[in-house]
């Protein structure tokens, strides 16, 4: 039987009871494999009580020979074959339409095979599940799709995008589930399958100390990359120092203040000062 650690600190015991859903790294640590969760919400979110999930994966980085790549919050797959990526946004900036353009043009990059036909590329959906209504227009649900304007016809490309407005509570089954993505106590959500997920990784030992292990790690990265940005700093705080005693000493010789400026890249200013 597993027991919590007891060195845990205190502060990673209460962030780990603060936690929800909608908090990014909670909602990828929750649904990682968990078709049975998965299947919860694309169900409500897309009004289908047949669609079944048969494999779900978080934190799938998909790279870019040409340019950037992309890490997608989770990733679904149903019994038909077609692709869910699945994202939280608690900011508005987060769920940029040119970010779901782009997440949909990745998931495209890498669901065809070499060779195939265009015709094999899968149905795809690209879902921000969003803290406020950035629409702003109070719709539970907004679509977006393709059409060919003229006709006002669908294009039908098989790309969607979804957008869940987190802000609306209502009492409908979307409007229970984002109670739930809202909700830190696993006792007060309306889902038995995110109460029970939940309550795993914040009461039951085995979940609270990978909780707690992904925390560390989390803890260390940052403090590795405040190390990298201070020796950064350091190089550039170095290299301004050079450039100033290299002014220093062309001033002493009646080096013309334009070539000064030329050559150390400092401001007339920052040289008249000297």
């Amino acid at each position: 039987m597993s027991i919590i650690k007891k060195d845990i600190p205190a502060e990673y015991r209460v962030l780990i009871q603060k936690l929800r859903l909608i908090d990014d790294t909670f909602f990828n640590v929750c649904f990682d494999n968990y078709t049975e969760g998965m299947q919860l919400l694309l169900r409500i979110f897309l009004d289908r009580d047949d669609l079944v999930v048969r494999r779900v994966v978080t934190q799938q980085s998909a790279d870019n020979l040409y340019g950037r790549g992309v890490r997608f919050d989770v990733l679904a797959e149903d019994s038909e074959g077609k692709l869910y990526d699945c994202e939280v946004q608690r900011a508005n900036e987060g769920a940029a339409a040119r970010r779901a353009r782009y997440n949909s043009s990745m998931m495209d990059s890498r669901a065809l095979a070499k060779g195939a036909e265009f015709a094999a590329l899968p149905e795809t959906w690209v879902i921000f599940i969003t803290e406020n209504d950035i629409y702003q227009e109070g719709c539970p649900l907004y679509h977006v799709e393709r059409i060919v304007q003229e006709t006002q016809r669908p294009f039908d490309d098989g790309a969607h995008i979804l957008y869940v407005n987190g802000a609306n509570r209502d009492d409908t089954p979307l409007g229970r589930l984002m109670q739930d993505f809202f909700c830190e106590r696993p006792e007060q959500m309306n889902y038995a399958e995110l109460a029970k997920r939940t309550d795993y990784f914040k009461a039951e030992a085995e979940g609270v100390n990978a909780m707690c292990e992904l925390m560390e790690k989390f803890g260390e990265k940052k403090l590795e990359e405040g190390r990298a940005e201070g020796r950064l700093e350091g190089r550039l705080e170095g290299h301004r120092e050079g450039m100033l005693d290299m002014a220093r000493s062309l001033l002493k010789l009646n080096v013309p203040l334009e070539v000064i400026e030329k050559s150390s890249g400092l401001t007339r200013a920052e040289i008249l000062a000297l």
